[in-house]
């Protein structure tokens, strides 16, 4: 099952790999049908790479651990 806290506890995995550049990512919701909105923080807020990071990185991740996610989505 989907929940906030499943998702959290894999963020966190990737937070090591967003730390190393000086970035971060924070939890803010996961919707009842599977989407994660998530906020970027320090450096990969302003990044022009930061799409790249999105899908390529924390999208991927969350779905390939959790077959329910069917899209990650960055809010301000």
């Amino acid at each position: 099952m989907l929940t906030p806290q499943t998702i959290e506890a894999s963020i966190e995995r990737l937070r090591v790999f967003l730390a190393i550049d000086g970035g971060d990512v924070q939890l803010v919701r996961v919707t009842e049908s599977g989407i994660v909105e998530v906020r970027l923080l320090g450096s990969c807020a302003g990044c022009p790479m930061s799409s790249m990071t999105l899908r390529a990185g924390i999208e991927r991740s969350l779905m390939i651990q959790h077959p329910e996610v069917r899209r990650v989505e960055q809010v301000k």
